[in-house]
């Protein structure tokens, strides 16, 4: 894969490692910024070396600290929806790629940089980090996803008083209320989301994959749709080697060595 500007970039054991990397700007998201995003993630479409993700931010302070404000100070009402979809369909890839994506919060995680992590499928955070919404306090609304993602992870009450006070929360506070999965020592942020990679990576993979499908494809359907779906991946699994891998495992008392066929 190519250098990019704004991104680390590195497959290790398995793990895309994508590190936002513009600490000077605490991690904020500009067009280029979200760009190479874009393109990392269709380039590891096609990678199968790649098993799961983990997206992080360079730096101790930050996560991603939001959107680029200076870019979109002068924005005309055309130029703010253009950004706001173009943001929306990298976030879509994300939370649509095939694979588990987790989020290593560790710093501040505002505005875009909440909705990219809320786009991810996992969220461990530091206990330094910070999250919100505080788009109201610069005039506007979340534009990357934010008002449709936090009332699904968190409730609909909840969301609200988060997107209309515009107020940050702790690491604490956020996992009390289901937005993030995990709370870890700073020092030890990284080794945890490597961890919970490498337990889901010991898992079959195409049931994992099927697994995001249904999920995903569950939230937007009513429940007798969504259980239906559940079937039909639940039976296609049974067309797969690893699944007469992982129950015979289960009988015969050992560890699955599963193939992803």
């Amino acid at each position: 894969m190519r250098d990019y500007a704004n991104l680390l970039f590195q497959v290790e054991n398995g793990v895309g490692m994508i590190t936002i990397n513009r600490p000077k700007a605490l991690n904020a998201l500009n067009y280029d910024t979200l760009q190479d995003l874009s393109d990392i993630f269709d380039q590891m479409t096609g990678d199968d070396t790649v098993k799961t993700v983990i997206i992080t931010g360079s730096g101790e302070k930050s996560f991603v600290a939001g959107a680029d404000i200076t870019a979109m100070l002068p924005m005309s009402a055309v130029e703010g929806r253009k950004w706001a979809k173009f943001a929306q369909g990298i976030f879509n890839k994300i939370e649509n790629f095939p694979r588990p994506v987790i989020a290593a919060v560790n710093g501040f995680a505002l505005g875009g940089g909440c909705e990219l992590a809320m786009a991810c499928d996992i969220r461990i955070a530091s206990e330094k980090a910070k999250l919100g919404q505080p788009e109201v306090s610069l005039g506007i609304p979340p534009g990357f996803g934010g008002t449709q993602r936090l009332p699904r992870l968190v409730g609909k009450g909840r969301a609200k008083e988060l997107l209309f006070t515009g107020d940050m929360i702790d690491a604490a506070e956020a996992y009390r209320i289901g937005l993030v999965n995990q709370v870890t020592a700073p020092e030890a942020l990284l080794d945890k989301a490597k961890s919970v990679a490498q337990t889901i990576m010991s898992r079959g993979p195409v049931a994992v994959e099927l697994c995001k499908a249904a999920v995903n494809e569950g939230l937007d359907v009513d429940l007798e749709s969504g259980v239906a779906f559940e079937a039909e991946v639940f039976g296609l699994c049974f067309a797969t080697a690893d699944q007469k891998e992982g129950m015979s495992a289960f009988v015969e008392k050992r560890k699955a060595a599963f193939t992803g066929k």
